[in-house]
């Protein structure tokens, strides 16, 4: 029999808290760390659920063995499992959801059933309280399902534009408890596209960092009039983030007279044989071999040291719903240029906190980094402002913080 929960702290009871991520601890997660470490913090207990775990080479993190030693993870689908929880679904009116939503639904709910059934058991012997997916797609499904089954309340994050988590998002939507979205441009998208559909609750809240570890020890300089100018890039190897435009910026100040050094964290989806061979290409044809340098994916303190030894960090992602790692950057003093695209206008201020130039032009990149590198004065500036604003607006704790709050008022409306 599971104890009644108890009081700890000023906020309330202690809560048991599921918290399932998508292939945790995969190479962009350090967030979702940070949160449930945050959550432990405040005194709530959480179990770590996850639907497998990343391919070896996205395992980065100085923190992933702990993580993958705690996390509960839900395997391949199970024909019996699902067949059973199936039965249990019917009276429920998952099928006429299945006919409504179509096809796809149909088969994302077949192949989630049997993991929504362990998160029912594992909750049932636990006494969780409630489930949040960071996660709008299968993640989601399966604790919507779980929910349907007889188990605890459950919510969302959104983290990105609805058209990449998939089918079923009326079904998923209607069926949370409450849901969090990272950008007021992803809420207005939300309110446009499910009007009718959506939970009572729904909060912005953005994703954060820790801001007591990116911080530096030594005062930001920049760079100095015949030294290289040491950029830093951290993100996925992927086409969308933009690395191969700022390759072509870095080639461009190159022939201006410009020195400039890259460095580039990150790797594809497939641990090195998917786009990285497509930038390898490019940097060879840029004739940039001693100029940037691919590192693959490193973990958190790797990524701190990074950043503490760069003049400048910059992104140039084509679309980016706000990006944590323009966080990092400006909480360690970091001079930070990123792309007026998805959410990133949201955290960064042109010419206030940071810079922003337009996705897909390496002409306006390569003007924005060549007027840091000749303006001191303005790399300072950003350097101080871009801390205080993620000090303020961008902590990691809030996201946590918003995560009890949203929980115990889903718990005292149900009394």
């Amino acid at each position: 029999m599971v104890e009644p929960s108890e009081t700890v702290d000023s906020r309330g009871p202690r809560l048991r808290i599921g918290y399932l991520v998508p292939q945790f601890p995969g190479q962009t997660h350090v967030f979702f760390w940070r949160e449930l470490k945050a959550l432990e913090a405040m005194g709530h207990e959480v179990t770590v659920f996850s639907t497998r775990t990343p391919p070896p080479g996205l395992i980065s993190h100085d923190w992933s063995q702990e993580a993958i030693a705690r996390t509960t993870y839900l395997g391949k689908a199970d024909a019996e499992a699902a067949l059973s929880a199936f039965v249990r679904l019917l009276p429920k009116g998952l099928p006429g959801w299945m006919r409504r939503e179509g096809m796809r639904f149909s088969k994302d709910v077949l192949i989630t059933l049997s993991a929504a059934q362990q998160v029912l058991r594992h909750c049932r012997e636990k006494g969780i309280d409630h489930v949040h997916a960071h996660s709008c797609g299968r993640a989601a499904l399966i604790a919507a399902l779980a929910q349907k089954m007889g188990g605890p309340t459950w919510s969302m994050t959104l983290h990105g534009p609805l058209s990449d988590y998939g089918s079923g998002q009326r079904f998923k939507w209607s069926n949370a408890g409450f849901a969090t979205v990272i950008t007021q441009k992803l809420l207005d998208e939300m309110r446009r596209d499910l009007p009718n559909d959506l939970p009572d609750r729904v909060v912005i809240r953005p994703m954060g960092v820790d801001t007591d570890a990116l911080v530096r020890s030594q005062p930001y300089e920049p760079v100095r009039r015949g030294t290289p100018m040491r950029i830093f890039a951290c993100g996925r190897l992927n086409i969308v983030k933009g690395h191969q435009d700022l390759m072509t910026a870095v080639r461009k100040l190159l022939d201006q007279g410009v020195d400039v050094r890259l460095e580039i964290a990150g790797e594809d989806d497939d641990g090195g044989d998917g786009y990285r061979k497509e930038l390898q290409g490019h940097l060879k044809n840029l004739r940039l071999q001693d100029h940037v340098k691919l590192l693959g994916a490193i973990d958190g303190t790797a990524v701190r040291d990074k950043l503490l030894n760069a003049h400048v960090f910059v992104l140039a992602s084509w679309h980016e719903p706000l990006g944590v790692a323009y966080m990092e950057a400006m909480s360690c003093e970091v001079p930070t240029i990123g792309t007026a695209s998805g959410g990133v206008k949201e955290l960064i201020s042109d010419g206030d906190n940071g810079l922003l130039v337009p996705p897909r032009d390496p002409d306006a990149l390569a003007a924005a980094i060549k007027r840091l590198s000749g303006d001191p004065d303005l790399a300072m500036r950003l350097s101080r402002v871009g801390r205080q604003h993620i000090v303020r607006n961008f902590r990691s704790s809030l996201g946590a913080e918003t995560l009890v709050d949203e929980i115990l008022r889903l718990k005292s409306a149900a009394e």
